[in-house]
């Protein structure tokens, strides 16, 4: 988140994962604007819904799989799953998909050449920070019911903020304030949530030890997306689709390693097969779980990256917050998680911040539609 998984995000993800790589990418609209001023009104109005309708699909993209990885990645721990670093590795190991991105969408060349020695650098540290993060969010997904954890990762939109301020420069206004609070006090509350603490048998120790991962988990995909963006204002300095793409598949290439690195380091290889073995449900659907949450992973990366291109990482992220409402239902359904009344206050909160976000950000669109 990834949630995780899967990502952030000025988040955020990854989630993402892998849903995981938001970055701020002004939309074509800025290069377009005076041929747009030049072109009929039909025209213009035929461009304006083709946007509308490839944001909207983006935004399905990054809602289904999120939520799709989130439940997958619960589901696999519910059966019997154990492995931490093997559940870290999926949410980075679908990178290859993102290769047939690259074929549509090809690298043009520039004046200007990347200094290819920083950027690999930067794209290391990155993707080792990210390693962290998805093991962080393993272990919280692992010890906290999904809904439970779905509505801590809420948090990672007030890290954003945090971030994007220091690093990014952004303003933040009475409304974003608003949203921080609010976010952060939906949090607090699951924190101190007694009603969990049995949750399958995990102790008082271990679910505070999953809402704390999971909190620092937000705080760091937050960070991680901060950076991003940092790197693309003042060294990658390319805003194209495909700068993008690279971004993702390289970071997650190193995530990818980093955590297989600590799948044998940490000896949880040895009990895999003895887990597909004892898998509550079989075999066949241990490796479904495993195929579908990596895919699953890639599909929210998908969502993301292309809010990222037509719109921002901020949007990118909001959308990302507005999908978490709706792990929790799927949690109560599928996994049967207490839905208790601190769990539908903290919820009703985090929705309310979540629209006290999506104004400010329709007040922005606004102001900048008239200017």
């Amino acid at each position: 988140m990834a949630d995780n998984n899967g990502g952030n995000s000025n988040s955020g993800g990854a989630s993402t994962n892998t849903a995981e790589v938001q970055i701020q990418i002004p939309g074509p609209s800025k290069n377009e604007a005076p041929a747009a001023q030049e072109a009929p009104a039909g025209s213009s109005q035929a461009r304006n819904c083709k946007w509308w309708f490839v944001v909207a699909t983006d935004a399905l993209f990054l809602i289904v799989g999120q939520t799709s990885a989130t439940l997958l990645g619960r589901y696999y721990y519910s059966q019997g799953g154990s492995s931490k670093w093997l559940s870290a590795f999926l949410q980075t190991a679908g990178f290859p998909i993102l290769f047939f991105g690259l074929f549509f969408f090809p690298s043009k060349s520039s004046s200007g050449e990347t200094p290819i020695g920083k950027v690999a650098m930067i794209y290391i540290v990155l993707g080792l920070i990210m390693t962290a993060d998805n093991i962080m969010y393993s272990h919280g997904l692992m010890y906290l019911p999904v809904s439970t954890y779905s509505l801590i990762c809420a948090s990672q939109l007030a890290f954003n903020v945090i971030f994007s301020y220091v690093l990014n420069s952004q303003k933040l206004t009475g409304l974003i304030m608003n949203s921080v609070v609010l976010l952060t006090l939906s949090a607090s509350l699951l924190g101190d949530n007694h009603e969990s603490y049995g949750y399958n048998g995990v102790s008082r120790g271990k679910y505070l030890l999953g809402f704390l991962l999971t909190l620092g988990a937000s705080g760091t995909y937050s960070l991680i997306l901060s950076l991003m963006q940092l790197t693309f204002e003042n060294v990658v300095k390319k805003q194209t689709f495909s700068a993008v793409l690279n971004m993702q598949i390289y970071t997650a290439f190193v995530a990818t390693f980093a955590s297989l690195i600590g799948l044998f380091a940490s000896g949880e290889w040895k009990d895999l097969k003895g887990e597909m073995d004892t898998f509550q449900s079989g075999q066949f659907s241990y490796l479904m779980t495993l195929v579908w949450t990596s895919v699953s992973w890639q599909v929210a990366s998908v969502g993301m990256v292309g809010l990222i291109f037509e719109v921002s990482s901020l949007f990118s992220n909001v959308i990302s917050i507005f999908a978490l409402p709706i792990v929790p239902l799927f949690g109560v359904m599928v996994f049967h998680d207490k839905m208790n009344g601190v769990k539908i206050i903290a919820m009703l909160i985090s929705i309310w911040g979540f629209n006290s976000y999506v104004y400010q950000h329709y007040l922005d669109n606004k102001k900048a539609r008239s200017a």
